[in-house]
């Protein structure tokens, strides 16, 4: 029987690895039709393998009228998207699409991109199988069911879960999913399937309120303990949303991680920067010498 297979994935991941080869050969063998975006990256890795296998039984799909892609001539589908709707929110008409046309789903994942992971909702809400194979851990992950969906989102990075909903539609990104994920795990961990470095993991233990951490960032100021206070700092701008402070302080969010990093050395102005954003502000006292 053949079957329609989503394939998409990271736009950070150009090179395939074996595992993912040996599901695509797989794919070839059982003469399954697949079903591509036009995206550098994964998508063009995919695109490259089935070209180069003379495989034919591939459509590209596109969102608006011009494709990136399509390395081996196969046949096309554009999918109409809102002319006003720009990056992300654009190109994601086609992956909609091609989650609901598909059988089945094989996701590439880089360990960090939301888009990617939503991909995985979709098929889920479609009532499909999705496999997301994580290239870091090189591990695959098995998602049927919406509780396979909230298990695995529960164990992941709180960054990850509001890019996440922040991309999502208010269909896909349901109250429910949002009251039973967005409070409760705050940090990743080795057994989640989400691989953040660890250099970017300045979240607290979940179990710490901003009335504590705030408490602690006042005592390692006042201690001059600088990587207490970058950890208490890094915890702050996690709980808020790490996305929210890289916008209200106009810097870029990968060179918060790394500044608010256990090894991170923040500027004075970039922590002045997250301070306002966060609320919060300095204080100069002149000690008093007892006696």
């Amino acid at each position: 029987m053949m079957n329609t297979i989503f394939i998409g994935g990271s736009r950070h991941v150009s090179r395939l690895p074996v595992e993912i080869k040996q599901r695509l050969d797989n794919v070839i063998n059982s003469g399954h039709r697949v079903i591509v975006g036009d995206a550098n990256g994964a998508d063009k890795a995919v695109q490259k393998y089935f070209s180069e296998a003379a495989y034919d039984k591939v459509t590209v799909f596109c969102s608006g009228e011009s494709f990136r892609n399509n390395l081996g001539h196969w046949a096309t589908h554009k999918v109409d998207a809102p002319k006003h709707l720009k990056g992300f929110q654009f190109y994601a008409a086609k992956d909609r699409e091609m989650a609901r046309e598909a059988d089945f789903g094989l996701m590439i994942w880089d360990g960090k991109s939301p888009g990617t992971v939503l991909n995985v909702l979709r098929l889920v809400l479609s009532n499909k199988i999705a496999v997301l194979f994580s290239v870091p851990e090189k591990r695959a992950i098995n998602i049927k069911t919406r509780s396979d969906w909230e298990s695995f989102l529960s164990r992941c990075n709180a960054e990850l879960v509001h890019d996440i909903r922040d991309r999502a539609t208010p269909e896909e990104w349901q109250p429910s999913t949002q009251a039973s994920l967005l409070g409760a795990h705050e940090e990743a961990t080795e057994a989640s399937g989400c691989d953040f470095d660890a250099e970017q993991s300045v979240t607290p233990a979940a179990s710490s309120s901003e009335d504590e951490l705030a408490a602690s960032l006042d005592a390692a100021l006042a201690e001059a303990d600088p990587a207490a206070a970058i950890k208490a700092l890094g915890g702050l701008a996690k709980m808020r949303g790490m996305s929210n402070v890289a916008k209200e302080t106009g810097l870029a969010r990968e060179s918060l991680y790394r500044a608010l990093s256990s090894e991170g050395n923040p500027e004075f102005a970039t922590v002045l920067k997250v301070l306002t954003s966060l609320g919060l502000h300095l204080s100069a006292t002149r000690n008093v010498a007892s006696g």
